[in-house]
């Protein structure tokens, strides 16, 4: 049986090889025949020009416009998508797409304006300033698909020069009956200086330029000039303001630059010297306040022809104490022999022959928890002998000494003793001022009592009087529920007046009061009132 197997074995497996063969042939007939695939055609459009590529299916936009030798910017756009896939038959939209910048000027027309002011006869009128267009630079983009403009925007826009507004004061009759007045009182309306003269209804106008900033304002002891600060052109950016002065007596004077800039808190005249003023400066800053104060001192005069001395330095440049980037202020005695200063943690005097300070009442600074800071307002007495300003009192409960809401009204007397508080509570913006003295050497002080004295840094205020010693305490103006003054400093009239007066800002408008009879006289109706004087 083993030898017959043994001679069957090669024939079976010549069948099997056979076999093995014809069922590989029968799976070759039965599988796809694979072949490379067809390109296929993607029209190109960019640049006005059309090209056909020819490419492979899924072949991408991007790569397609690189087989075209066609390069993008990053303005341009395509259709379809760049990222798009591709199956062939498909047209590639390229649109070119580019910006150009162009700067123009534009003119601001300026405005016209018309100040109504009763100082003028009825009718009459006058430029106080010519009107100046501005100018404005316009930077306007312009967009463009293949070559054609497509839109025009402005993107930025920048005013090289304000417009000044042209402005003119009309005269309106007066409704106000005239009152006689002795001395020169000035004040400052619409920008503007006027002075009246003999009796209320005799009104001229000294400066009508409509720049006067209203920082100072202060009449010569003599009443023949007026020390004044003015705005300073919109091109010069180094300055805050400048002095100037001119002469009340006469017309057509012409002003008389001082060659001083950048005062903010004091300029004044030094009382028993001939056309001899002095100040103190800052120097102009960006952040808030806008300036940060020197604390200097100068003295300097002037000709009738405007020739001026070279200013003597009292005081030199200095840190001015506790917050002393705000600003110290002064006051000269009646006769210019004393110089008063206050700072927010002191009042006292300033050597004149060394330009130390020598304080004399310690102030509890208060904090305003801001870009100010609080001075306390300084006056004197006409006999020379008691400096009137406002001390900072501690409050009762949790409250801090430098956030107490207590301020009053204070004298301290340059004979000796201690401070005396004569208001209490009457605010921090109570600015108290002594009339003359008459014949027997007694005198009223008028302040400003605030209507809320914890608020009296937002509150409003009504004048008071009292005797010298505080007795015989009144409120004169204005009348009980009508709305409060606004802080100032009560203006009395000259020493030669035969009955005192006091003048007063309310509303906007100038006020008479007669503290003998608290009765008052409103003496203008624009509303446009500022500043005032009187010498």
């Amino acid at each position: 049986m083993r030898k017959r197997l043994h001679h069957f074995l090669p024939g079976i497996r010549l069948v099997f090889f056979l076999a093995l063969l014809s069922s590989l042939a029968a799976c070759k007939e039965l599988s796809p025949q694979v072949t490379p695939a067809a390109s296929s055609p993607v029209t190109v459009i960019a640049d006005r020009q059309n090209q056909t590529i020819a490419l492979s299916p899924g072949t991408t936009v991007q790569e397609a416009l690189i087989r075209a030798n066609i390069t993008l910017s990053n303005l341009d756009r395509v259709t379809p998508p760049s990222y798009s896939a591709l199956i062939g038959g498909e047209t590639i939209k390229v649109v070119r797409v580019r910006e150009e910048f162009e700067i123009s000027q534009v003119i601001i027309p300026f405005e016209q304006q018309v100040v109504r002011n009763e100082s003028l006869p009825e009718d009459q009128k006058i430029s106080i300033q010519s009107g100046k267009n501005g100018l404005q630079e316009d930077t306007i983009r312009h967009l463009f698909e293949d070559g054609v403009e497509v839109s025009k925007t402005t993107v930025k826009s920048t005013i090289i020069k304000e417009p000044v507004p042209e402005i003119e004061m009309v005269g309106v009759q007066t409704p106000f009956a005239p009152i006689s007045i002795s001395g020169r009182l000035a004040y400052l309306i619409g920008g503007s200086a006027w002075i009246m003269e003999n009796n209320t209804s005799s009104r001229r106008p000294l400066i009508t330029s409509g720049n006067l900033d209203g920082r100072v304002f202060s009449l010569s002891p003599n009443g023949e000039w007026l020390l004044y600060s003015i705005h300073p052109d919109a091109s010069d950016t180094e300055k805050i303001n400048s002095l100037w002065v001119i002469r009340t007596i006469g017309d057509n004077n012409k002003p008389i630059d001082l060659k001083v800039s950048n005062v903010i808190h004091f300029a004044d005249w030094v009382p028993g010297y001939s056309q001899t003023f002095s100040y103190s400066t800052v120097e102009p800053r960006s952040t808030a306040p806008g300036w940060q104060a020197n604390n200097d001192f100068y003295i300097k005069s002037f000709k009738s022809t405007g020739e001026l001395t070279e200013p003597k330095q009292i005081i030199e440049p200095n840190a001015g104490g506790l917050y002393g980037w705000w600003g110290t202020s002064f006051a000269w005695s009646p006769d210019g022999t004393k110089l008063a200063y206050a700072r927010p943690e002191s009042v006292g005097f300033v050597n004149l022959e060394t330009g130390d300070f020598q304080p004399a009442v310690s102030i509890t600074p208060f904090q305003t928890h801001s870009d100010w800071a609080w001075t306390p307002s300084i006056s004197w007495a006409p006999d020379q002998n008691i400096l009137f300003t406002i001390t900072h009192q501690p409050a009762s409960g949790l409250i801090s000494p430098e956030e107490s809401p207590i301020f009053d009204t204070s004298a301290y007397p340059l004979t000796g003793g201690a401070v005396v508080s004569l208001a209490r509570q009457s605010g921090m913006f109570s600015y108290p001022s002594a009339s003359h003295a008459d014949l027997a050497g007694d005198y009223w002080l008028a302040f400003l009592q605030a209507i809320f004295p914890e608020q009296s840094e937002t509150s409003r205020y009504r004048l008071v009087i009292m005797d010298r010693d505080g007795s015989n305490r009144r409120v004169v103006f204005p009348d009980s529920g009508a709305a409060g003054l606004d802080p100032q400093q009560p203006v009395w009239s000259p020493q030669k007046a035969t009955s005192p007066l006091i003048t007063i800002i309310y509303q906007g408008n100038l006020y008479l009061i007669d503290p003998l009879t608290n009765q008052s006289h409103q003496i203008t109706g624009d509303g446009l009132t500022s500043r005032i004087d009187w010498k």
